[in-house]
């Protein structure tokens, strides 16, 4: 099962590094790590997906409990939340521009750049959302693509 745990940390040097430094210390595989400056530039917020079962987890937030610089742990997988992950994309149109239009929309995708034969594409959606974009758009060329990890915040 996939937890996501939503870290608030100090915003110092090296935090970041002993935060992960834990997780592959133990063993832990991180499936997405999202960090930011909270609305205080002094705290961060870590969205991190982690896969494993409730002792894993409860492992996992015991060891992060101890590093001095961490202020507080939400599970929110347990808790109602929302989640977006952003994804960025070209891809070649050739004469399917018509058709691959019509599947951004459907995505609430959103092109930012035009050039020749390419779409430059943003999404910023539900990780399901994302992955049903990209199920739609297997029978095109993408060129690159780049994903953010997932972000969340509590109902």
């Amino acid at each position: 099962m996939k937890h996501i745990i939503s870290v608030l940390v100090e915003n110092k040097f090296g935090v970041l590094a002993r935060i992960s430094g834990l997780f592959s210390a133990r063993g832990f595989n991180i499936n997405s790590l999202a960090v930011g400056e909270t609305e205080n530039p002094t705290i961060s917020r870590m969205t991190i997906v982690v896969e494993g079962d409730d002792k894993i987890l409860e492992q996992i937030i015991k060891q992060l409990h101890r590093l001095i610089d961490v202020i507080r742990i939400i599970d929110l997988t347990k808790k109602g939340y929302v989640d977006r992950e952003l994804l960025l994309f070209k891809i070649d149109t050739g004469k399917s521009k018509d058709k691959i239009v019509k599947i951004l929309k459907n995505y609430k995708a959103k092109i930012i750049n035009e050039d020749n034969c390419k779409l430059t594409v943003e999404v910023a959606n539900s990780e399901e959302q994302v992955e049903k974009l990209l199920k739609a758009l297997s029978a095109y060329e993408i060129k690159e693509m780049v994903r953010t990890g997932r972000i969340a915040v509590e109902k």
